[in-house]
């Protein structure tokens, strides 16, 4: 596939790319907010204050719905289920890390690490993704930001 033949990123439609980027902007806030409060009362403290603020707000949304279609979660694979448990090693390692490292070099090594094991996901289509075989685009995009991770993070 030449570069020509891919699609444009800019396809993508607006409302998409705006929510992207607030979840973008969420995530670097909750950090620097996670890694104050590690700072402050602990890493195991700033998770519980994280998860159970998170898990309070969707609990109220959840009765406003009348349980959504909770009742589904049978259907979904059993290692899916992991998501709640991965999310606690995500936001500890968030609060964690950004404390320790400051949040421009945590945020980069958590990113990098994001598109490394999301390349390898999608090229074997792994845990129920969409087959993508790395090309030398990719490959390359990646060997630029993880060239980029080495520059922000030394």
């Amino acid at each position: 596939m030449t570069i020509r033949e891919r699609k444009p990123a800019l396809g993508t439609p607006i409302p998409l790319i705006i929510i992207a980027a607030i979840g973008g902007i969420a995530v670097t806030l909750q950090a620097q907010f996670m890694a104050l409060m590690d700072r402050q009362i602990g890493t195991l403290e700033s998770v519980f204050i994280t998860y159970g603020g998170g898990g309070l707000l969707i609990g109220l949304a959840m009765l406003v719905s009348r349980g959504a279609n909770l009742a589904a979660w049978q259907g979904v694979p059993w290692y899916a289920l992991s998501a709640g448990a991965l999310g606690l090693v995500i936001v500890g390692t968030i609060g964690y890390g950004t404390a320790r490292l400051g949040l421009v070099s945590a945020m980069t090594i958590i990113i990098a690490a994001q598109f490394v094991s999301g390349a390898v996901i999608d090229h074997f289509g792994m845990l129920g993704a969409d087959l993508k075989p790395l090309d030398l685009y990719r490959l390359s995009g990646i060997g630029l930001m993880l060239l980029g991770t080495w520059l922000v993070v030394r």
